[in-house]
């Protein structure tokens, strides 16, 4: 009997007249294309669960890159987003899909996923939310990232100096003022995903985005693009 796997939906699309292709974050696989044989036909009982924010249990078959999506139920309701939250949910998917790859055991970041999730659903504020998904994300990748410690020197953090960004390597104490540049009190931040301020909250948007841009390329989000129509 196949083993049933814990999943989310990432995007669909249309596949012949009758069938779908779904990514699925799937948690102990990664990111998995699937054929959704006849969910397209009206009476489909796959439609009702082929949805984004929906927790899923599936079936999957095939060796090969795509396989075949045998069974879907869902486990819950769908998490209840809404204006800036639904399209920060959107933004997550669309980074997971550009980063996450197949045949990975992401057990940690999925549930860092779903707890995102949960926490726009419940109205946290959506930027606070995805600065710390973000980083974690980060973690997750193997980036390892020292927000404490001057990599340099080995010195501890200091809030009060400022501090170079040195690309997959760390910081190093600098009196430059420039896009790479943090200060100690930010770098805390950053280790404690606390973000107490809102000059905190941007240093960790701008990091971030330094930090990811190697693994999401230059491409536009979509998300993004919709949220700044909103």
């Amino acid at each position: 009997m196949k083993d049933w796997h814990k999943a989310f939906i990432l995007h669909t699309r249309p596949y012949s007249e009758t069938s779908l292709l779904v990514d699925l974050f799937v948690e102990s696989m990664g990111r998995v294309t699937t054929l959704a044989k006849g969910a397209r036909r009206k009476r489909s009982v796959l439609k009702g669960f082929l949805q984004p924010f929906t927790p899923l249990i599936v079936q999957l078959s095939g060796t090969g890159n795509v396989k075949t999506l045998l069974h879907t139920e869902a486990i819950s309701l769908s998490l209840p987003l809404s204006g800036a939250a639904l399209y920060s949910g959107f933004y997550l998917n669309e980074l997971i899909h550009r980063v996450i790859i197949s045949q990975s055991d992401t057990s940690e970041i999925f549930q860092a996923y779903l707890v995102s999730l949960q926490e726009l659903a419940r109205k946290i504020p959506p930027e606070h939310v995805l600065r710390k998904f973000e980083l974690n994300l980060l973690e997750f990748l193997g980036y390892g990232i020292d927000f404490e410690t001057c990599y340099a020197t080995g010195d501890k953090i200091v809030e009060t100096m400022t501090y170079q960004y040195v690309a997959e390597s760390g910081f190093i104490s600098s009196l430059m003022q420039n896009s790479t540049s943090f200060t100690g009190k930010h770098l805390r931040a950053f280790a404690k995903r606390s973000f107490t301020d809102e000059d905190c909250l941007k240093a960790a948007k701008r990091f971030t985005r330094l930090a990811l841009k190697p693994y999401v390329g230059s491409k536009p989000f979509k998300s993004r693009e919709l949220f700044m129509k909103l």
